[in-house]
């Protein structure tokens, strides 16, 4: 009888619940935990204490499983200011939290290479729509043999469904586990409101589909997608939002299609942690995820996707057609 993973799935939820409250504090005051990674990405305070909340609670509950997750520590040696706002951040949910405590925390998501059970987190996925105050997620996964099992995917900013005006409505979670289907339930932890199964679209002809991309094109080729949306059919201006939150909205049937593709010349290798729990949450309801030549994604590498070229998810209708197009217009920019 295959493992339900009950406890884990219940688990991520209550660790990516807590990483949000901590996130919606820290984004309600952004100015003050700005700082810069090496690679001039920014990186707040809350990707600190987001990953040293949930680091902890895996810990915690299942001390044997290895973390690959985005965050090391080292970038806080030499700022103790931003520590120790890291520290109080924490300490509102963890009381015991200190510099070495939480520093350790951030640092259990060290592990650097795969094995037959691990998770992967990306404490915050899209900083900047994080740091302009728009979409942004916490994305946990399970991978065992090779292969998300469980999936918790925050999107602390995200309406329960586009259009509605209640204030309420904000705030959602996505969980998934391999065979059991997906949901999409409240962030708020005292909601009385049960887990909706969601399902990807049933739109079966790819020029009614809608496609959902990144605001900025640092890591995709934005051309490219407007490129293979024409030879599609597809009219409709794309759903830009920042983050896993893309996979989230082609889960429940939001957009149909979404891309991940390399830019010309780029040398960029796709993380786990940016795909795992997006990828699950698609796949778990009814969607289909490869990379741009239809192979399925390989985890076995991890923390890369080395052996994979982009990314296309879709509502799993129509698949195939979307992989042609874009074979198609590949060949057309190499000619």
């Amino acid at each position: 009888m295959p493992d339900t993973y009950d406890r884990e799935r219940a688990v991520a939820l209550d660790a990516v619940r807590s990483a949000a409250r901590l996130c919606q504090t820290v984004q309600a005051d952004i100015d003050s935990g700005v700082m810069q990674k090496e690679d001039r990405t920014p990186v707040t305070v809350a990707d600190f204490g987001s990953q040293a909340l949930i680091c902890k609670v895996l810990q915690d509950q299942f001390p044997a499983d290895p973390v690959i997750a985005e965050e090391d520590s080292e970038a806080l040696a030499e700022n103790h200011e931003i520590l120790d706002e890291v520290v109080d951040r924490v300490a509102e949910n963890v009381p015991s939290a200190n510099r070495a405590l939480t520093r350790a925390w951030i640092d259990h998501g060290n592990a650097e290479s795969y094995s037959d059970r691990f998770w992967t987190l990306d404490p915050i996925d899209g900083t900047k729509g994080f740091v302009r105050g728009d979409q942004y997620a916490i994305a946990l996964a399970l991978i065992v043999d090779g292969r998300p099992q469980v999936a918790a995917l925050a999107c602390p900013n995200l309406p329960s469904r586009f259009g509605t005006d209640d204030p309420s409505s904000i705030g959602q979670a996505f969980l998934a586990v391999r065979g059991q289907g997906a949901a999409q339930v409240p962030l708020d932890a005292t909601s009385r409101d049960a887990p909706v199964d969601v399902h990807t679209s049933d739109v079966a002809d790819a020029a009614e589909g809608r496609f959902t991309e990144s605001f900025v094109s640092s890591h995709s080729s934005h051309d490219m997608a407007v490129q293979v949306g024409n030879r599609l059919g597809i009219d409709d201006e794309p759903l830009r939002i920042d983050s896993q939150a893309k996979y989230a909205v082609v889960a429940r049937g939001s957009a149909e299609i979404y891309f991940r593709l390399p830019r010309p010349g780029s040398t960029y290798v796709e993380k786990i942690w940016d795909h795992a729990a997006g990828s699950l949450v698609v796949e778990a309801a009814g969607g289909t995820v490869t990379d741009m030549h239809g192979e399925p994604l390989d985890w076995t590498h991890a923390p890369l996707l080395s052996e994979n070229e982009g990314i296309v998810a879709t509502n799993g209708r129509f698949h195939e057609d979307v992989l042609a197009a874009l074979h198609e217009e590949m060949e057309v920019s190499r000619s």
